[in-house]
């Protein structure tokens, strides 16, 4: 046993005299690829993209707005990450419960106490239905989060008819 300890502190030893401690700084060429938020482009120009969609992020607030408006986030706003988490929440909900009838981006505005939630729907199922979903929407909504939830729904009779261009 204690041979083979030898071996091992001599073999150890040995390792690292071999080590060359060097110090490296990597470096790499800046590349200044921006992809995020944006569309490629199809070989057959048969995407079909919103008005919301169209634009680059980079125009945001000059070509197209914001899709949550709220105070939350400005210096010493109250409740940032809650506001975000029930905006998402929201659009989650809202996806879910208007399933393949929300044809354009959730909007969400923050008034005070009151939340207005915004979306262009299709014309897809009978009056009678969309009333009894917005009302169920609203009153869901309003008892999760606390606070009155006002729905502004607007009617297209076709996907077709918010489509802004094909890429």
């Amino acid at each position: 046993m204690f041979s083979l300890q030898k071996l091992t502190n001599l073999g150890l030893s040995i390792a690292l005299q071999n080590i060359k401690c060097t110090a490296s700084f990597h470096t790499t060429m800046v590349c200044s690829k921006v992809q995020a938020g944006r569309y490629r482009i199809t070989p057959r120009r048969d995407r079909p993209l919103t008005y919301e969609m169209a634009y680059p992020p980079h125009s945001i607030a000059h070509h197209k707005s914001w899709n949550s408006w709220n105070t939350s986030t400005i210096l010493d706003g109250q409740r940032p990450s809650q506001t975000a988490i029930e905006d998402l929440f929201i659009r989650k909900f809202m996806t879910g419960t208007w399933h393949s009838l929300i044809v354009s981006e959730v909007i969400i505005k923050r008034q005070h106490n009151m939340i207005r939630i915004a979306a262009i729907v299709r014309q897809a199922i009978s009056a009678r239905k969309m009333y009894f979903l917005s009302s169920y929407t609203e009153e869901l909504l309003s008892y999760w989060i606390q606070c009155p939830v006002t729905l502004e729904l607007q009617t297209v009779a076709d996907k077709k008819d918010v489509v802004f261009k094909y890429v």
